[in-house]
């Protein structure tokens, strides 16, 4: 029997169902990181996951970082800081990217809103048909529910959901969220995680805690 589960360098983990990608191995883009065993589920093509990362320009600098085992359901889009306009002027009609004379309009990237890096943290569940802002971050174990737009952070181990999105109750109580954020399962190698799958998957937290 194999014991350490899928390999994290294919693009599908299990040919018999191509609608999930492990979409670390489908990135071109250097300006997007996304860790091991993340997927994208989408029977339109989840090979095509960057096409839902909009607005995204190098020359501006900010990325999109994922963690590992991450579940994102179909109809994501991470709108990045390129979808920002100018608005301390008059006007926030981006005139110089139509050309025919408009593109001598002086322009300076410091007019523009920048919310820096959109962070996705571990173990993060996002549901279908979910936005998400520039620059926000979502906490490791996270669930945010399906057609939810979230605007602000949401911390680790807590669900939200809504549009604008806000956050519901958290999963744990404290002391399990702490311990679990030092734990970090998913930093174990692949035969550990093998060896634990009914602790991780069971309904008994307490068994987690007993973990060597």
């Amino acid at each position: 029997m194999n014991r350490i589960g899928p390999d994290p360098n294919a693009i599908f983990p299990n040919p018999s169902m191509k609608r999930i990608c492990y979409i670390k191995n489908v990135i071109t883009r250097s300006n997007i990181s996304i860790g091991d065993y993340t997927y994208y589920d989408d029977p339109d093509g989840a090979d095509q996951f960057e096409s839902h990362v909009t607005h995204h320009y190098e020359f501006l600098g900010d990325k999109l970082v994922i963690g590992k085992f991450c579940a994102i359901a179909k109809g994501i889009e991470f709108v990045m800081n390129g979808a920002n306009h100018r608005m301390n002027s008059v006007t926030t009609y981006p005139f110089n990217i139509m050309g025919e004379g408009w593109e001598t309009v002086p322009v300076s990237l410091d007019q523009f809103p920048f919310k820096g890096d959109t962070v996705i943290g571990n173990d993060v569940w996002i549901g279908q048909n979910v936005t998400i802002m520039p620059g926000v971050h979502i906490g490791d174990g996270a669930i945010i529910a399906a057609n939810s737009l979230v605007a602000k952070d949401i911390p680790a181990y807590h669900i939200a959901g809504g549009n604008p999105c806000r956050i519901i109750k958290k999963r744990f109580d404290d002391e399990l969220i702490s311990y679990l954020e030092q734990l970090k399962w998913w930093d174990w190698p692949a035969d550990k995680i093998f060896d634990n799958l009914e602790i991780l998957c069971s309904s008994d937290l307490e068994m987690i805690k007993n973990v060597k």
